[in-house]
């Protein structure tokens, strides 16, 4: 490195790893222990409120049967004993019960010139960490959201949203349940929102889709709508406009954050949510799962390239818990 504070950072930052995933002091390459694995996927996870509102589940397996199950509909009754067995319901769904992980690469280069520049802070090693883990949890909800396939080899030029690192959610639903993915009004290829359209309004859009979950999973309670930046933006501006003479009646719509509902389900926007789309389910049917066992650490310098190369890997999947569960709309054109 082009100073001797900058190495004996790299060396800092070096133990500080061996320190936290409890390997020797001076190793460079890290096998992470289950443990160890599940404080640092709980440390990513803490970078965003996103995932910590759905499930990050750490497997023992590469393939197997989904964690999360709920129940499908009712299972109270009531049997004549006299002249009928009891017979306990199918407490979950066998449609659709598996899941598959995928190996799932985070590899960062750092320039010896970057780290000569953060040697002056003693905190070094806690501020590359923060902002590798932050990166982290920034990709798992763009290929949750905009995943479509897991290639064999990425390609991020040909893929910038990371839609060849793994299918994400709204792909599975696609393929699982189409019949419960809206993507066409009158037009084919595409919904037309807003006055004279296929919907006149995003309330009308939400309700609709809503519609589309299973009738004993809609009157729980727990189903929430993500809503793309754009529909939002939309509807907001039309409620601006429509109370462009009384400026306190604009500020009151302000201060209430426009519209926290829509379509009487609470409504969120997410990072990385496709602009023109609703998705309606509940955050508990959204998953991450990795395995436990597959995590791996590789830190080394490279003087031919004069930089720190940090390699992270595990097997890593995105699970929808229940099918019956989701719903979207997609396509959405703006009238």
């Amino acid at each position: 490195m082009s100073n001797n504070n900058g190495t004996i950072k790299y060396a800092t930052l070096q133990k500080a790893f061996a320190k936290a995933y409890k390997a020797r002091e001076g190793a460079n390459y890290f096998t992470i222990e289950p443990s160890t694995a599940q404080s640092i996927n709980a440390s990513i996870t803490a970078k965003s409120d996103f995932l910590e509102r759905i499930n990050i589940i750490p497997v023992s397996e590469i393939k197997g049967e989904k964690i999360m199950l709920g129940v499908t509909g009712p299972v109270t009754g009531r049997t004549n004993i006299k002249t009928t067995d009891r017979e306990p319901k199918d407490f979950s769904s066998l449609d659709n019960n598996t899941y598959e992980l995928s190996p799932t690469e985070s590899d960062v280069s750092l320039p010896w010139a970057k780290v000569d520049a953060w040697a002056k802070f003693p905190d070094f090693h806690k501020r590359y960490s923060d902002a590798v883990e932050k990166q982290i949890a920034l990709d798992r909800m763009m290929v949750g959201f905009r995943g479509t396939h897991s290639a064999a080899q990425t390609d991020i030029e040909a893929f910038p949203m990371l839609e060849d690192v793994n299918k994400g959610w709204l792909q599975q639903a696609r393929e699982q349940v189409p019949g419960q993915v809206i993507s066409q009004g009158l037009e084919v290829g595409k919904i037309r929102l807003g006055e004279g359209g296929d919907y006149a309004n995003l309330d009308a859009l939400v309700y609709d889709v809503t519609r589309a979950i299973d009738d004993n999973l809609r009157g729980g309670g727990d189903l929430i709508a993500i809503i793309g930046s754009d529909l939002l933006a939309h509807d907001k501006a039309v409620l601006y406009a429509k109370q462009a003479g009384t400026p306190t009646e604009k500020e009151r719509i302000e201060s209430a954050k426009v519209v926290n509902t829509y379509g009487g389900v609470p409504s969120f926007s997410v990072p990385f949510f496709p602009v023109n789309a609703v998705l309606i389910t509940s955050w508990d049917n959204l998953s991450i799962y990795f395995q436990d066992t597959s995590w791996r650490v590789l830190m080394q310098e490279n003087p031919k390239r004069n930089r720190v190369e940090d390699y992270n890997s595990r097997n890593e999947g995105y699970v929808v818990e229940h099918f019956g569960k989701i719903a979207m709309a997609e396509n959405v054109e703006l009238v």
